[in-house]
């Protein structure tokens, strides 16, 4: 059937929401056709008093913003002129409550998406209170959602039939709302039948707000009518700054709830930050930081800190493949923008244990025996726990990528680490090579009778560094291959997860499964199904049997194998890397210890040359020397070019350490997109 304004058209199939006095139809302009939405009143509507049945065109009519429901107009129906009809706009993505409803929010919405609902209700609610208005029945079912072309939400609140104008420090008397979301004075009064004349001030929306709050971020209601607060599970990381708010809302006592005041600071402090993610890589976990932007890197370490157990001396960080080098003293605003597929990694200079635990395979309950379409249609909806497992794969396959890319850049950070240390070695060999070679031409020159003070005790320690230098070269040899052989590990579980398929696999089974669903819940409208139905209704219960087993064996044997095959792999790759860096760091010690060794011989060295040359031009020419020197002028020469030689290999030395130092300085500063880990012989 249609019904029409003079400017609208609609069905009355076409019905979005209905309520007691009203019901909301999504309809088109007939000269554009424009899609609006058109709440039409009953009858009964009209038994309320007059300036009850304006008080929403009023509250309509003075709201104008963004998070608030646009009304377009007001019309009248033309089959009946009394009825009113309000023409608003129309919001493509239904309510939160639908969202709510889908089984992917069984838990709670995902941070991200219950950020954006947290701004646009303080928004709106701030409009409302800078209008003086009450709300008086705020709750998902009332919060629609407009879908933008990028697909990105806005929220905005309607349904201002319980609406009125109200000050601060006024009070009502008159009971308005839904029951899961009303205040505890209201309910006792409403639903328990409590004989009571308390009033009531503007915090009763406060109270509402926190449950739709609270609905929003875990799935479930805080409280149950008749019952007490509702298991739950872990709200999100937005949790530290979330509770408190919650906290002083969902406080039953009027006295001592917060103001409008107090809310709005709160929750814009909460808006107000940014999120920077963070990947703990020896501890396999995504946390999100929310942080002022104005806050100091000092400060967010100490929230990393928080977060992971991990104190600030012990974080190092990288970010796209290269150190993250963060100076305390730094803006937060400073740190490079993140995403959960583009984290900044945590690693910890100590030992970490692996934090991630793998999830558990949800219950489910017992599929019921006998035909009955009603219990049949029940057991489809409550499937919640195996319609989660699609979102758990995600996230398991998300982390286990992020688990992958960081310990491939982790890798080639110590492989160059690792190279360095072998230029450091080849440093040492070179200027170990000199000073044997000087130490063997003073020898000659010492027998030399020309009553020369050549003396030198460095060949014993030189020939012992001469001896220990081969045995650190292996050492380092075989570093490089243990890293290859990290690589390559990586590599092929990079390669396995590039080729599950289990998410897709899984998405086709729950397509099924729903479509079952769909099916019994048309089956429970019909109610008596005819014989060809009923064995119909049978065999979609043994596909669906079959389809929940074969879902499950995808998760436990595919997806939750593979993740805990790459959970073992982060405590093995993680208990090699840091005996790795044991082995560099301790290197690095005795390569300061030898290279100050090896500058002492050299310096005695050049001590006793340059005594040489001095008495050696002092003697008269001619002097008849051994070991084919002929004259004091070749044996000069000699001497001069042993020190020309010296004083080059010291220069090429402090070149190539000059060289290694800006490599590594600019591989710590320089944040470049990752090469992706490629199989071995790609």
């Amino acid at each position: 059937m249609m019904m029409s304004t003079e400017n609208h058209l609609w069905s009355n199939e076409d019905v979005l929401g209905q309520g007691a006095t009203a019901s909301v139809y999504k309809a088109r302009t007939k000269k554009t056709s424009e899609v609006v939405a058109v709440k039409v009143f009953n009858m009964a509507s009209y038994t309320r008093p007059y300036e009850v049945q304006m008080r929403e065109f009023e509250m309509l009519r003075k709201l104008n913003h963004i998070n608030i429901v646009k009304l377009f107009t007001i019309e009248e129906m033309q089959t009946n002129p009394k009825q009113k009809v309000l023409v608003m706009e129309y919001c493509s993505g239904g309510s939160l409550l639908n969202l709510l409803e889908e089984p992917e929010n069984a838990f709670g919405l995902p941070e991200a998406e219950f950020l954006i609902v947290l701004q646009c209700v303080v928004h709106g609610m701030n409009h409302l209170r800078e209008n003086g208005v009450v709300h008086r029945d705020i709750k998902p079912g009332n919060i629609m959602r407009q879908v933008g072309e990028d697909g990105s939400s806005v929220y905005k609140l309607t349904d201002f039939g319980a609406a009125r104008e109200l000050e601060d420090n006024e009070k009502f008397m008159s009971i308005y709302g839904t029951e899961e979301y009303l205040h505890p004075d209201m309910y006792e009064r409403a639903v328990l039948k409590k004989p009571q004349q308390k009033s009531y001030g503007v915090t009763v929306d406060l109270w509402s707000i926190g449950v739709t709050f609270y609905h929003a971020a875990t799935g479930s209601l805080p409280f149950k009518p008749y019952g007490g607060p509702r298991r739950n599970k872990h709200m999100m990381g937005l949790k530290i700054h979330l509770v408190p708010v919650l906290a002083n809302i969902l406080e039953a006592n009027q006295e001592k709830c917060w103001g409008f005041d107090q809310f709005f600071a709160a929750t814009m402090d909460i808006l107000k930050r940014v999120k920077v993610h963070v990947f703990s890589l020896q501890q396999a976990t995504a946390h999100t930081i929310h942080i002022h932007f104005y806050n100091t890197v000092s400060v967010f370490f100490d929230e990393v800190q928080t977060y992971t157990g991990i104190g600030a001396e012990m974080q190092q960080y990288l970010f796209q493949g290269h150190p993250l080098i963060l100076e305390p003293s730094m803006k937060v605003i400073n740190l490079p923008a993140t995403s959960e597929d583009r984290p900044i990694f945590l690693l910890s200079r100590k030992a970490e244990k692996i934090s991630a635990l793998p999830p558990s395979e949800p219950e489910t309950p017992s599929l019921p025996s006998r035909f009955d379409v009603v219990a049949d249609h029940t057991f489809t909806k409550s499937l919640v726990g195996v319609i989660q497992l699609l979102r758990t794969t995600r996230l398991l396959h998300k982390h286990k990528d992020l688990i992958l890319q960081g310990f491939y850049s982790y890798i080639e950070i110590v492989r160059i680490e690792c190279n360095n240390t072998a230029h450091k070695i080849a440093m040492v060999n070179m200027k170990l090579l000199s000073c044997l070679n000087t130490e063997e031409t003073l020898d000659v020159l010492s027998q030399i009778p020309l009553d020369l003070p050549l003396s030198s005790d460095n060949m014993q320690k030189l020939r012992l560094i001469h001896e220990k230098l081969p045995v650190y070269g292996s050492g380092i040899r075989e570093i490089q291959s243990k890293l290859q052989h990290l690589h390559v590990e990586v590599a092929e579980h990079s390669k396995t997860l590039t080729q599950d398929k289990c998410i897709q696999k899984m998405e086709v089974l729950l397509e099924k499964i729903v479509n079952v669903h769909r099916q019994y819940r048309k089956d429970r409208q019909i109610s008596k199904l005819n014989y060809n139905d009923v064995q119909i209704h049978k065999f979609e219960k043994i596909n669906l049997s079959a389809h929940i087993k074969k879902l499950k064996a995808l998760f436990r044997d595919d997806c939750l194998q593979g993740y805990q095959e790459v959970l073992a792999a982060v405590v093995s790759w993680s208990s090699v890397i840091a005996d790795i860096q044991s082995k560099l760091e301790h290197f690095n010690d005795f390569f300061f210890q030898l290279i100050g060794d090896l500058q002492m011989c050299e310096g005695q060295q050049t001590k006793v040359l340059d005594r040489t040359l001095v008495i050696a031009l002092q003697k008269p020419a001619g002097a008849e020397i051994n070991d084919g020197l002929k004259n004091r002028d070749n044996m000069i020469l000699k001497m001069q070019r042993l020190k020309n030689e010296m004083e080059t290999v010291a220069r090429e030395l402090q070149n190539n350490n000059q060289i290694i130092e800006s490599l590594r300085a600019l591989n710590s500063t320089l944040v470049l997109e990752p090469s992706l880990p490629q199989p071995q012989g790609s």
